[in-house]
């Protein structure tokens, strides 16, 4: 087993994207870091590198060629629960917003920093970090019932399919229930990192679990952030 420099078994990432000088330097920017990255460049091949390698993360573009990121997300999802990293060219919200409601956790649009990127991968691995260490508790807020142990979520009795990051957003919301909390303070609770621009992932979420939820589930305060209304 790979080891980071400081003694501990490093962190395995798998890079996918078609355009090779693209993954490459992701690839080289994040073994700077420390972490052991594999490449694909198609989507049978990110699959079948996921069923192989079993990574801790994937950095994934939605453009590939045998089928598209979009499918390769939902297939790597059916397995095991693992944070995606998504890239786009496109900036239209709808195409980001079925970037997450596929299991998708956060997404960059091209061009982008390698900086941002590897502080994006960083803060994805600490929140997976600090949810497999949580104790389990439920949470129940009117018709909301919130299993954190086991992960799932039932509202009057009917469980919903959440992704990771969905779920993650939904019990930091319901465990203040009607307190309204700014979108930059949930992106730095859930996500581990603060951006403006960012704020757009966390309206995507909240738009995600409205869709599975109910849309009077969480409500928007305008100019400010959410509050979980369930009854």
């Amino acid at each position: 087993m790979e080891q980071s420099g400081n003694g501990q078994a490093a962190r395995r990432i798998l890079v996918v994207d078609d355009e090779v000088t693209i993954a490459e330097s992701v690839a080289a920017r994040l073994r700077a870091e420390g972490f052991v990255v594999d490449l694909a460049h198609d989507g049978p091949a990110a699959v079948a590198a996921v069923q192989a390698n079993e990574p801790d993360l994937v950095v994934l573009d939605v453009m590939l060629p045998g089928f598209d990121g979009l499918e390769v997300c939902r297939r790597i999802q059916v397995g095991r629960a693992v944070p995606v990293l998504m890239l786009t060219a496109r900036t239209d919200e709808t195409d980001q917003l079925i970037g997450l409601g596929v299991g998708a956790d956060d997404y960059l649009t091209k061009p982008f920093s390698m900086r941002v990127l590897a502080a994006r991968v960083q803060a994805l691995l600490r929140r997976v970090d600090r949810a497999a260490d949580r104790d389990g508790v439920a949470i129940v807020v009117g018709d909301l019932r919130i299993d954190v142990d086991q992960r799932r979520v039932w509202r009057a009795d009917v469980e919903a399919q959440l992704t990771p990051l969905e779920f993650d957003l939904l019990a930091r919301l319901a465990r203040r229930p009607r307190v309204v909390l700014a979108r930059e303070r949930l992106l730095e609770e859930v996500w581990d990192w603060a951006d403006a621009a960012g704020t757009r992932a966390v309206d995507s979420h909240i738009k995600a679990l409205r869709r599975k939820l109910g849309s009077d589930l969480i409500r928007t305060v305008h100019g400010v952030g959410y509050a979980l209304e369930a009854r």
